[in-house]
């Protein structure tokens, strides 16, 4: 995914005197001489017109058309940032902001720095972050031929409408690059993307972690530049902002996926034993192999979102859930091992009568059919049950940092 805690590499200018910055406009470059002075001149108009004491950074990421010089002779400090990446680019040039509120924005000249004054007043109303929206959805405009066909109407609208009902994020296009937010709001999230999805993951983590966000509509206008195409590419940067929406919503890629596994085993199980057959289908041993499959793949996925969400909870990639720990305060590891027993004895028990069947035959051939409604079951739930065991350990283990209520820390969860 491109992750990294590690702390960005960056050369920059030292401000001098200590005049207090209310803002810092930073924007993240990469050969961008064709529409950098543009982007600069306009927001260092707003700053005298509208009487805001703000900077300007450029955060090059390895220039080599002579934008670092532009900003230079433009008063722009540049900071110079070694780590490849939209993402990087752009923690390196917040680390180096002396501002109370950062605004970020392209500097390809899509978006008009003309607009700022909108966002610095949200933030002035206490707003954490105030997002851009270029999408009509939310009020905003899309010039001809600004946007893609593609990202228009099916990658931003997609990404939105996941961000919005996965993570209850208040906005209407979450890839929108024009944004501002408080130095506090950044210094809080701990973001940790290096490229593209660093966008949403801003979003996303301000939604779950119930900051005040607010979305101000905006113009996107035609790329600018000439020398070369945009930096965005179609499918890469898409799989791996939807690799990053799944893997922060362990609900979505593993419970809810592992949930209906188990009710269609369930299901299977059902089928047999009540000795329904559907259209002069016969449901027995291979459904129940089937069935078995099912709910053991599905009991994993499960058991995956308790891991991974206590994971991301112990290292602050997301808040604290008070459902996962009400989960912890009724499956605790002594509950756990308890119905783990209890299914492992019951599987033991139907393998060892399967055994009595066959030293009955003369350890001959057997009723198969027959048998296997004893055998399949018995393995399956030897299966759970041993799973059941280890998995509550290790659950039990992950949990025992922050997420287990304190009077409780050495009886954790069991699948």
């Amino acid at each position: 995914m491109g992750e990294s805690s590690d702390k960005i590499s960056v050369d920059h200018q030292q401000i001098p005197g200590t005049t207090f910055v209310e803002l810092s406009v930073v924007m993240p470059c990469l050969n961008e001489a064709d529409t950098l002075a543009s982007c600069i001149e306009k927001a260092q108009r707003i700053f005298l017109s509208s009487g805001i004491s703000g900077e300007v950074i450029v955060a090059d990421n390895g220039s080599s058309d002579g934008s670092p010089l532009i900003a230079q002779r433009l008063g722009a400090r540049v900071v110079h940032v070694k780590a490849p990446g939209y993402g990087n680019a752009l923690r390196g040039g917040i680390a180096a902001a002396k501002g109370k509120y950062v605004i970020m924005g392209d500097a390809d000249d899509s978006y008009d720095f003309l607009e700022i004054p909108n966002f610095i007043e949200r933030l002035r109303q206490g707003y954490d972050l105030v997002q851009g929206c270029r999408l009509p959805a939310g009020g905003g405009t899309i010039m001809p031929g600004a946007m893609p066909f593609l990202h228009r109407w099916w990658g931003n609208p997609m990404f939105s409408f996941m961000a919005q009902r996965w993570f209850n994020a208040p906005i209407h296009d979450v890839y929108c690059g024009l944004r501002g937010f408080t130095r506090d709001l950044y210094e809080d999230l701990n973001l940790r993307c290096t490229g593209m999805e660093f966008a949403p993951e801003m979003i996303i983590k301000a939604s779950l972690y119930q900051k005040k966000i607010s979305e101000v509509p905006i113009t996107l206008h035609q790329d600018g530049r000439t020398s070369h195409a945009p930096h965005l590419k179609t499918y890469r940067d898409g799989w791996r902002t939807l690799r990053f929406f799944l893997i922060y919503s362990p609900r979505w890629l593993f419970y809810f996926p592992g949930l209906l596994l188990i009710a269609l085993g369930i299901l299977g199980y059902g089928l047999v034993y009540s000795g329904m057959e559907i259209r002069g289908i016969t449901f027995d041993a291979h459904t129940l192999l089937f069935a078995s499959l099912s709910v053991l793949c599905g009991y994993q996925a499960v058991l995956f979102a308790i891991f991974s969400k206590t994971f991301a909870i112990n290292e602050g990639l997301l808040p604290e859930d008070p459902k996962l720990v009400r989960f912890f305060q009724i499956a605790n590891l002594e509950r756990g091992l308890i119905l783990a027993m209890a299914g492992l004895i019951l599987g033991i028990l139907m393998l060892a009568m399967s055994v009595k069947m066959w030293h009955e035959t003369g350890f001959g051939a057997m009723d198969y059919p027959r048998t296997m409604r004893i055998v399949i079951p018995g393995a399956f739930l030897t299966v759970l049950g041993v799973q059941t065991i280890l998995s509550s350990f290790f659950v039990s283990i992950l949990g025992m940092k922050k997420v287990i209520p304190n009077n409780s820390t050495h009886s954790q969860i069991s699948g």
